[in-house]
């Protein structure tokens, strides 16, 4: 399962045309929001009793979200020992250098600056897709 976290309707359109196309038996699940993406990870709010001992193998994660900016998402995911071992990619339109320190300073594992051109955008989540899910092995991470 992959985590999506993205809040513009055309880039999670063609993020998740790719990812298909990468894996099509992968589940993606979208949070269009940050504090939805944690209310996810850590099976509350809306995602109450969800299982969480199911993780993603892999977040990516915008930046710039409505509630909770995508650095805070990370803060929190890297803060509780449950969760810090998931993979996060940030996956955002900034090119700011602070940005960039700031997310591997908090613990991303990479930091990729989405395309203007919707092929790259797409050519660039259909390899991250294969990268994560087929050639990366992640940690084990269980919510208890």
């Amino acid at each position: 399962m992959i985590l999506l976290v993205e809040d513009n309707p055309d880039d999670e359109a063609l993020a998740l045309r790719a990812l298909k196309k990468a894996n099509p038996k992968t589940q993606v699940v979208v949070a269009r929001d940050g504090q939805q993406a944690l209310d996810f990870v850590f099976g509350e709010g809306d995602y109450q009793g969800r299982n969480v001992a199911e993780q993603p193998v892999v977040i990516f994660l915008d930046m710039k979200l409505p509630k909770l900016n995508g650095l805070d998402v990370l803060r929190n995911i890297r803060n509780d020992q449950r969760t810090c071992l998931l993979p996060v990619v940030i996956l955002t339109s900034s090119d700011e250098s602070s940005d960039i320190k700031e997310a591997y300073r908090l613990g991303a594992n990479s930091y990729i600056n989405k395309p203007v051109n919707f092929t790259e955008f797409s050519r660039q989540m259909n390899l991250m897709g294969e990268y994560w899910l087929d050639i990366n092995r992640p940690p084990l991470c269980k919510l208890q």
